[in-house]
């Protein structure tokens, strides 16, 4: 039995924020709890002081903290 691809509802959105401040991104996948992976070009990104993720059924959410110019 073939499982059927993990796919996105709700593709990641551009946000504009100011410097210093913290910007969530979100994004909604076909199947709820699927694990993801969050990039910034091929650099893997980790839980730190800067960033937190977050998932919640379908809907997966990256919470980038004081945001800088090199985040974008």
């Amino acid at each position: 039995l073939s499982e059927s691809p993990v796919l996105f509802k709700q593709e990641l959105q551009n946000e504009e924020v100011k410097e210093g401040k913290q910007v969530k991104l979100t994004c909604e996948l076909s199947k709820p709890d699927t694990p993801v992976k969050w990039m910034k070009g091929d650099t893997v990104l980790y839980a730190s002081e800067k960033y937190e993720f977050k998932q919640r059924g379908t809907v997966a959410e990256l919470i980038i903290r004081d945001v800088k110019s090199i985040d974008s």
